[in-house]
């Protein structure tokens, strides 16, 4: 098996600066930075949803969840997401609820995704 050949993406459009800098426009690109707000960072969903992942990985293992590889699983983050949905609807503040609800649906994508592609789960 050969080295992997990249390519550079090409959108045709072309955003030029005063210095003289040319690059490629960010039109229709994902703008991550679209996911924070102005909350303190403690405060932001994304810095909760990070500090969970953290937790779960001192609990059960880094990256423990990306061994799911069953229909079992994939129903468990489901059943899992939906019911911190409803915490988090009905106000329960005793875990982040918001943060969990995010775990799951990433969590059962993930396997979601490996699954209908037939990949290893790592």
């Amino acid at each position: 098996m050969g080295k992997k050949q990249y390519i550079t993406k090409d959108s045709g459009k072309r955003q030029d600066y005063e210095s003289g800098m040319r690059r490629d426009t960010q039109e229709g690109k994902p703008d991550f930075s679209l996911l924070l707000t102005d909350l303190p960072y403690d405060e932001q969903l994304l810095t909760r949803w990070a500090s969970l992942m953290e937790r779960g990985a001192t609990k059960y293992g880094r990256r423990n969840w990306q061994l799911a590889s069953s229909q079992e699983e994939l129903d468990r983050f489901k059943a899992s997401a939906f019911r911190h949905f409803v915490q988090w609807v009905t106000g329960q503040d005793d875990e982040d609820h918001a943060a969990a609800v995010l775990f799951n649906i990433q969590a059962h994508e993930y396997v979601k995704y490996k699954m209908e592609n037939n990949e290893k789960v790592q």
